[in-house]
């Protein structure tokens, strides 16, 4: 079962995202874990921390960092 919960995530390490919330911010997924994705401001690796779940997200930017 634990398995399970880290294969069904839609959205790879690394991937460049926005949320919903503010699109304007571009957030790059650093940790997958229990259906959250982890995630940084691009640019900003020491910033602010997001967690988001796959429905606040908007599909990824299809360049990775």
């Amino acid at each position: 079962m634990r398995d399970r919960n880290q294969m069904d995530n839609l959205y790879e390490e690394g991937s460049i995202i926005t949320a919903k919330e503010n699109p304007e911010l571009k957030l790059i997924i650093t940790k997958y874990c229990q259906r959250i994705y982890h995630c940084r401001a691009v640019g900003e690796p020491e910033g602010k921390a997001y967690a988001y779940f796959e429905r606040n997200l908007i599909d990824p930017v299809q360049n990775k960092l």
